[in-house]
């Protein structure tokens, strides 16, 4: 058999694309489990605020020797998974939303946007566009939210999800 017929080159390209979508479908598998992990561990921190930012720092300390390879686990992005924790109570909305964004992108969104319903849009639209974080920190300082959502302007969002974000993102998400 030729290895350079059209039959043979169409079941190498749809193995490649298969290959390809498992990859993609397991980093995105892993990223929503580390994120979820990050808000279990933040939901942790605010429950024994209590204790004082030294239970910060010594929880960093005791993590880094427990896992001494493992990054991430830095007092501040401690501090980082408390606050993530905070402004999504509802572990629900991270599940369908923010933890299929990357950590960078969420810190981001959290540094830049104090609005739930403006974060969740935001996070909507870097995972329909595929932003990376410099670009998503740039639509959010550019007030695209306000200049496309609050303007009423044409986008891919219906009238509905123009004026509820919340809902709309968990439509789109769930279909």
């Amino acid at each position: 058999m030729l290895m350079n017929n059209n039959d043979y080159l169409a079941v190498v390209d749809e193995i490649k694309t298969r290959i390809h979508v498992a990859r993609h479908k397991a980093i995105l598998s892993a990223n929503s489990d580390l994120i979820s992990l990050y808000w279990d561990i933040g939901n942790i921190i605010n429950e024994r605020s209590v204790w004082g930012n030294k239970f910060v720092e010594n929880l960093s300390r005791d993590i880094k020797l427990e896992f001494p390879h493992a990054t991430g686990y830095s007092p501040r992005n401690l501090r980082y998974m408390a606050t993530f924790a905070k402004a999504y109570p509802d572990k629900v909305i991270l599940q369908r939303s923010v933890a299929k964004l990357p950590w960078g992108h969420n810190i981001a969104l959290l540094d830049k946007v104090k609005d739930e319903d403006q974060r969740l849009w935001y996070a909507g639209k870097a995972i329909e566009s595929g932003w990376s974080r410099d670009w998503l920190a740039i639509q959010i300082e550019s007030q695209l939210y306000e200049r496309q959502a609050l303007a009423d302007k044409t986008t891919n969002y219906s009238v509905h999800c123009q004026r509820n974000t919340r809902t709309c993102f968990q439509l789109l998400k769930t279909s």
